[in-house]
């Protein structure tokens, strides 16, 4: 099994006010930084993305590619790559654990493999980056709307 890589943080706020802000993936240009178009292609009966286009650009890597979302229960959405032109595989999840007081705990776990050859501790360290900053953007917008 491909090696991961983990990190959580704390929002102050509800589970379902975190989720509204992870599911609503037209706004990520709005809050993500290297996120600069988002495209829902498929929802679920719920409404709920399945597959997603995203356009990323992170300095050095730009890539156009697809993931396929599985939504588990309110507090769980995980994807994985369909297409990519600079990715092998993406696979990644949210796990949102209510706290007391109206907060949440947010873990985000990532697995990243590029086509280029790249030497896993500077892969890791590339995933750990994309981690924090998305847990940071996502803290920041979610308590920023309430």
């Amino acid at each position: 099994m491909a090696e991961h890589t983990s990190s959580s943080i704390t929002i102050e706020a509800a589970p379902a006010d975190v989720m509204g802000v992870i599911a609503d993936f037209a706004r990520y240009p709005e809050w993500t930084g290297e996120v600069k178009e988002a495209e829902v292609l498929e929802t679920d009966a719920s409404g709920r993305a399945e597959k997603v286009r995203l356009l990323l650009d992170a300095g050095a890597i730009k890539d156009d590619h697809t993931l396929a979302y599985t939504w588990t229960g309110a507090n769980e959405v995980s994807w994985t790559l369909v297409k990519s032109q600079m990715l092998r595989s993406l696979d990644g999840s949210y796990r949102l654990a209510p706290l007391a007081g109206d907060r949440t705990e947010v873990t985000y776990q990532l697995t990243v493999d590029v086509k280029i050859p790249m030497l896993g501790m500077i892969k890791r360290k590339a995933e750990k980056v994309i981690i924090d900053r998305a847990l940071a953007g996502l803290k920041q917008r979610v308590e920023s709307r309430a």
